[in-house]
């Protein structure tokens, strides 16, 4: 029953969350489904719903092992933060290439007869190693299963739930290819390539420095870190984000985290607490190096006068706090 429970739970997650997050991260890796060929392949449209299948079967496979081994070893096989932003990166200059491939096609209708079926479900697999905001969610309640089958179960949901946007999104970008709005294609696939090297960077926060502030997570003096699941009442009765504040709350919201920068005291222990206003890419955190699944208040050391960065799973979103 506990299993049918984190299924349902998993599918819903992916039908309600996760399909905007995932496809925005994780669809540019379709691309690599209209890459290569020539033209006069007639059989090329009904190709389509088998590569696609291909497609999600592999991203099911990969989604499943990962919840299995999630539940089964706990946190133990989670990427961390600096794993996935280098992941990110490499998969954004994937895409870049596929792009790049797309727009120099001379002709239009150019299929790939041979290769495509086989990196169909490669493709889909790698999906797992770019994770979107809400996946870094599933993945944690796949550790908090305890068992193999209940990690697989609500991986598996989350799969089967974002399974239809994947489906029409392969299918036009299949149809697209074949058509004079080929180039323009390109031209969106190459744009996403370069959005997800941006959201890898951003993630691992190799060029990101916030105006006026001391530098970045490590230059706080960050010792320690501790954190609580909650809801977001929580903190009710003292939060505040004012000058030299030992509470300060966050909001989690579909556009960023509000406010984006909050002052606390150097020195003296501190509360972040995080409230979860929108499901989506800013419900997962990643502060000082972990993630942290929203609702929660997270517990911080004192700190030197400075700047902690923190970000959303996927590295769209940042906010800064800055202690003095």
């Amino acid at each position: 029953m506990q299993a049918v429970a984190l299924l349902a739970s998993g599918f819903a997650a992916g039908l309600v969350a996760g399909t905007a997050s995932c496809t925005a991260v994780q669809g540019g890796l379709l691309v690599g489904l209209t890459s290569g060929g020539c033209d006069g392949d007639e059989r090329g449209p009904s190709r389509d719903p088998v590569l696609v299948g291909w497609f999600l079967a592999g991203r099911l496979a990969s989604y499943a092992s990962a919840g299995a081994l999630l539940g089964l070893a706990g946190s133990a096989v989670s990427l961390p933060p600096q794993a996935r932003a280098l992941l990110l990166v490499a998969a954004g200059v994937a895409v870049i290439t596929y792009a790049i491939r797309l727009l120099r096609r001379r002709q239009p209708g150019c299929e790939a007869p041979k290769r495509a079926p086989r990196s169909a479900p490669l493709l889909g697999a790698a999906t797992i190693l770019i994770p979107c905001g809400v996946t870094l969610g599933m993945e944690m309640v796949a550790v908090s299963s305890g068992s193999a089958l209940g990690g697989a179960a609500v991986m598996t949901g989350f799969v089967l739930g974002t399974a239809p946007a994947f489906a029409l999104l392969g299918w036009i970008l299949r149809r697209v290819s074949r058509t004079r709005l080929a180039r323009l294609a390109g031209v969106a696939a190459l744009a996403a390539g370069l959005w997800t090297v941006g959201s890898g960077i951003s993630l691992g926060g190799w060029l990101t420095a916030p105006a006026g502030s001391a530098g970045l997570a490590g230059s706080a003096g960050l010792t320690g870190l501790a954190g609580s699941r909650g809801s977001a009442g929580d903190a009710s009765g003292g939060a505040s984000a004012g000058q030299g504040a030992r509470t300060v709350t966050v909001w989690a919201t579909r556009d960023g985290y509000r406010p984006e920068i909050v002052t606390a005291r150097a020195g003296v222990p501190v509360e972040i607490v995080f409230k979860l206003a929108d499901q989506g890419c800013t419900s997962t955190v990643t502060i000082a190096g972990r993630d942290v699944a929203l609702p929660a208040t997270v517990h911080l050391p004192p700190q030197r006068p400075g700047s902690l960065r923190y970000v959303c799973g996927m590295g769209m979103y940042s906010g800064y706090i800055n202690f003095s």
